[in-house]
C-alpha cells in the first residue's frame, strides 16, 4: 500500500526555503544587486512587499498575494499609498486574469504562443507573485529526461544503502507538488514525447508514484503548474491530447498596436540597459520606432499603410528579437559612439535578425529595402545604414 509522503520529508535546502542564491547554487554571500539577472522575486521585491501588505482580498492556499493583487503585479498600476506597480506585461488584461485564475483551481496552465510573445516572462512573474519563488524550473530541451520531471537517485547512497529516501533527488515538480509552490515548465513542445506524458498523472491524480520505496508523494493544496510551448518553431513535439487536456490553454498573441510593442521594447530595454549600467539613450525612440516598424511590416507580409504586399522572411521577427536589436544597439552607442542611438548602431542587428536563411531571407531583405525602406520619408540614414551593412 503506497504511504503519502508528508511534505516535510523532502530537504528544506531544496525547496523554497532558502535564498534565491542559494537555490541558484551561487555562493551565498553573493549580493543581490552582483546578479547579472536576478530572480523576479528578487528584482521586484520591495512590489510584491507593497502589494501583500495592502492585499486584503481573500488568498487561495498558500499564495503571497490574493489572484487581484498577482494580476495587478503583472499589468501594474497604482496602490492607496502611492507605490507605483511596474506593468511586467503589456497585454489584454483579461488573458491575466484567466491565467491567474486558472492558477487558483486545479487546473495547470499553458502558456502557449510564438517564439518572443514573452511567455516564459509571464511564467515566472506569476510563479514570483503566487508562490514567491519563480526557481522551480524545469527546461524543456530534446534532451530533457524523465527524472527532471520526476525524481532521480543520489548514486553514491543508492549503491551504498539501496533505494531510500536519502538516496532520492527530487525534481523541482516534485518538490513544488510537497510544498504546495508553483511549478514551471519551459518549453513542453521540445520534451520529447513520452517524458511530455510524465505530468499527465501528476496533474489529474495530483499524486507522484516512487515505486521504487512503495510510497507517493501528494500534491498539498496550492500546487499548480504552469508550462510554455509553441508550435511553430522546429524542433516541436506535440502535446498528446490526454496531456493537453490537463491544462487550461491561455494563448499569448503578439502585441496589437505598433505603440503598445515600441512600449513593450522601450520598458525592457531601459530595464536591460540599467541591469548592465548603459547610459540611457537620450533620443532613441525614434530607432526603437524604426526597428518596431521593420519587424511588424515584414512578420505581417504588408507595409504598416497596407499598399505593399511583402515576403516574410523564414525568422519570427518577435518582439523579444526587436528587443535584443535594441539593447545590442544601444552598448554599441554607449561604448564605440556618442552614446546617442542612431541607424547604424541598430543596422547589423537588423540584419542578422533577418536574414537566418542566408539564399532566401537576404532577397527578402533588399527588396524590402529598395522598395519601402529607400522610398519612405525619414528613412534615408536608416536605409544608408541598412545598405552598408548588407553589402
Amino acid at each position: 500500500m503506497p504511504v503519502s509522503v508528508e511534505p516535510t520529508s523532502v530537504d528544506p535546502s531544496q525547496n523554497g526555503s532558502a535564498p534565491a542564491n542559494a537555490r541558484a547554487g551561487a555562493p551565498a554571500d553573493v549580493p543581490e544587486a552582483e546578479a547579472l539577472r536576478p530572480h523576479a522575486e528578487d528584482a521586484f521585491a520591495g512590489e510584491l512587499a507593497a502589494l501583500a501588505a495592502q492585499d486584503d482580498r481573500p488568498r487561495p492556499a498558500r499564495w503571497k498575494l490574493s489572484p487581484w493583487a498577482v494580476a495587478t503585479y503583472l499589468l501594474g498600476g497604482t496602490l492607496p499609498d502611492g507605490t507605483v506597480i511596474t506593468p511586467k506585461y503589456v497585454g489584454p488584461r483579461r488573458i491575466v486574469e484567466v491565467a491567474v485564475t486558472t492558477l487558483a483551481t486545479d487546473r495547470a496552465l499553458l502558456l502557449l504562443g510564438v517564439p518572443g510573445t514573452a511567455k516564459t516572462w509571464v511564467s515566472e512573474h506569476l510563479a514570483a507573485a503566487v508562490s514567491g519563488d519563480s526557481t522551480l524550473l524545469v527546461q524543456g530541451t530534446a534532451g530533457t529526461p524523465e527524472e527532471a520531471i520526476r525524481y532521480g537517485w543520489n548514486y553514491a547512497q543508492l549503491l551504498a544503502h539501496g533505494p531510500s529516501r536519502d538516496a532520492l533527488v527530487p525534481s523541482p515538480v516534485m518538490r513544488a507538488m510537497a510544498d504546495g509552490m508553483t511549478a514551471r515548465v519551459e518549453e513542453l513542445t521540445r520534451i520529447p514525447a513520452d517524458v511530455q506524458d510524465t505530468l499527465i498523472t501528476i496533474l489529474s491524480e495530483k499524486t507522484l508514484p516512487i515505486p521504487e520505496l512503495g510510497q507517493e508523494v501528494q500534491a498539498v493544496r496550492g500546487f499548480n503548474l504552469i508550462a510554455t510551448a509553441n508550435d511553430r518553431d522546429r524542433g516541436v513535439n506535440d502535446l498528446s491530447s490526454a496531456l493537453r487536456r490537463r491544462f487550461n490553454t491561455v494563448v499569448l498573441p503578439l502585441p496589437e498596436s505598433p505603440e503598445a510593442e515600441v512600449d513593450i521594447v522601450s520598458r525592457r530595454v531601459d530595464q536591460i540597459g540599467r541591469s548592465l549600467d548603459l547610459p540611457a539613450a537620450p533620443d532613441g525612440l525614434d530607432e526603437i520606432r524604426r526597428v518596431v516598424t521593420v519587424f511588424r511590416e515584414l512578420r505581417g507580409g504588408v507595409t504598416t499603410d497596407g499598399r505593399t504586399k511583402l515576403k516574410s522572411p523564414s525568422g519570427t521577427l518577435s518582439t523579444a528579437e526587436a528587443i535584443s536589436v535594441v539593447t545590442n544597439g544601444l552598448a554599441l552607442a554607449a561604448h564605440f559612439g556618442d552614446g546617442v542611438l542612431r541607424p547604424g548602431d541598430v543596422a547589423a542587428g537588423i540584419l542578422g535578425a533577418v536574414v537566418r536563411d542566408p539564399a532566401a531571407d537576404r532577397v527578402i531583405w533588399q527588396e524590402y529595402l529598395e522598395t519601402v525602406v529607400r522610398e519612405r520619408d525619414g528613412w534615408k540614414d536608416f536605409y544608408r545604414a541598412c545598405r552598408e551593412v548588407s553589402v
